[in-house]
């Protein structure tokens, strides 16, 4: 069973960056995709980025194309999102999530089966 806690999350200001984290606990993740979503208030769950976990294939919502960055560390079984110039309306809970399934479907929440409990991230005008 694959365990996903994310951290990271914070009050920021437009214009700040912050770093998203999300600790990863299973024995292997080499077929695994990893993915980020969030959730503003209101709406529905949304694809932010995906990344598989070889690293050789990486996936963006296009709207978040250039100002977010998902990588991973493959020995401290991490995945990060690196989010520059954030803005009011990237107020949301981020969700880290694992599918064992391989890259497509990136970016439905379907393809995935393990979920974090989700990071509040809120930023201010």
């Amino acid at each position: 069973q694959v365990q996903l806690v994310e951290s990271g999350g914070a009050l920021v200001q437009a214009g700040d960056s912050l770093r998203l984290s999300c600790a990863a606990s299973v024995g292997t993740f080499s077929t695994y995709l990893m993915g980020w979503f969030r959730q503003a208030p209101g709406k529905e769950r949304e694809f932010v980025a995906a990344i598989t976990w070889s690293g050789d294939r990486i996936f963006y919502a296009d709207s978040l194309k250039g100002r977010f960055t998902i990588s991973r560390d493959i020995a401290k079984k991490t995945v990060y999102l690196q989010m520059n110039s954030l803005k009011p309306e990237d107020t949301a809970v981020y969700y880290c999530a694992a599918g064992p399934n391989g890259y497509r479907g990136y970016s439905g929440s379907s393809s995935y089966t393990n979920w974090g409990q989700g990071t509040q991230v809120t930023v201010s005008s």
